[in-house]
């Protein structure tokens, strides 16, 4: 997919080889497909995924901590109508019966429509020409998500232990703890955010991935879906989603953003794909003059 250039390349070099092939390749029908598919099961599964971590952390935990580390995470994720999500999804942690069994099978179904077309788009992107099958991308997708929420339950309990040491030398009412607890919120949801990442760039494609290639992109993707996040936020206000949908605003709000985070992974994949195919022709070209 990619040919090498023998000539150095500088800084702004790189930056207008990566950065104009990079949104050439962004603004292909298909990868818009793949980000809306990504985008609409995402919305999809956001929610079995906040009830069964609020359930475990509950019912199996039973932390507090954690359980208070989650609604502030998921405050500061939701782009907007924060409180009337949280609301409701606590509410439906808390009635008993066949919701979190149910929350597990639309997460399990709803993962693989995630994944499935991200390892299409990985394929394509790094050149592997077969994908895997139906039921070998079902499993894969499976434990990617459990590895997902395992990534977010350490965190989130870490988390908590970092936020309950520091409340021990400082009141829990005082201002620089709560400074100082946002810091280590942002930190760590940041650093789980890039593991994700990281993950998916390197397990998800149909072929050996080298973790060179892709560790680099996890870090820069993860730092820059932080702040576009808050560029999201910013622009809420004159994007004006109540007035068009009305009712269903939350919901767009959602995969609009969903939809640029899938945007912003296949753009930092396309990156580490290019940047690994100019290493391997340079390596290459320096292999055939020695």
């Amino acid at each position: 997919m990619f040919q090498y250039e023998s000539q150095r390349l500088g800084l702004f070099g790189r930056l207008r080889r990566y950065g104009g092939s990079t949104l050439r390749y962004l603004t292909q029908t298909e990868v818009h497909t793949y980000a809306f598919s990504v985008a609409a099961n995402s919305l999809l599964s956001l929610c079995p995924l906040i009830v069964l971590m609020l359930t475990i952390i509950r019912q199996v935990l039973h932390s507090p901590q954690m359980y208070n580390v989650v609604l502030q995470l998921l405050h500061d994720f939701l782009p907007s109508n924060q409180d009337f999500v949280i609301r409701n999804l606590q509410f439906l942690a808390s009635v008993q019966g066949r919701g979190q069994a149910l929350s597990l099978v639309m997460l399990l179904i709803t993962s693989t429509g995630i994944f499935l077309p991200l390892e299409v788009a990985l394929n394509s992107i790094w050149g592997f020409p077969k994908n895997r099958s139906y039921i070998m991308n079902a499993l894969v997708s499976v434990l990617l998500a459990l590895a997902c929420a395992s990534l977010a339950l350490l965190s989130v309990y870490l988390m908590s232990q970092n936020l309950k040491f520091l409340g021990l030398p400082i009141s829990y009412q005082n201002f620089l703890y709560r400074g100082v607890g946002f810091v280590v919120m942002k930190a760590f949801a940041i650093v789980t955010t890039i593991a994700i990442y990281f993950l998916i760039y390197w397990l998800l494609p149909h072929g050996k991935v080298p973790v060179r290639a892709v560790l680099p992109a996890a870090i820069v993707t993860g730092l820059l879906s932080e702040g576009a996040k808050y560029l999201y936020i910013f622009l809420l206000p004159w994007l004006n989603f109540q007035e068009v949908y009305g009712p269903f605003a939350v919901s767009v709000t959602l995969i609009f953003w969903s939809f640029w985070s899938g945007m912003l992974l296949l753009g930092g994949a396309y990156l580490s794909a290019a940047a690994h195919a100019d290493r391997m022709g340079a390596q290459k070209a320096t292999s055939t003059q020695a």
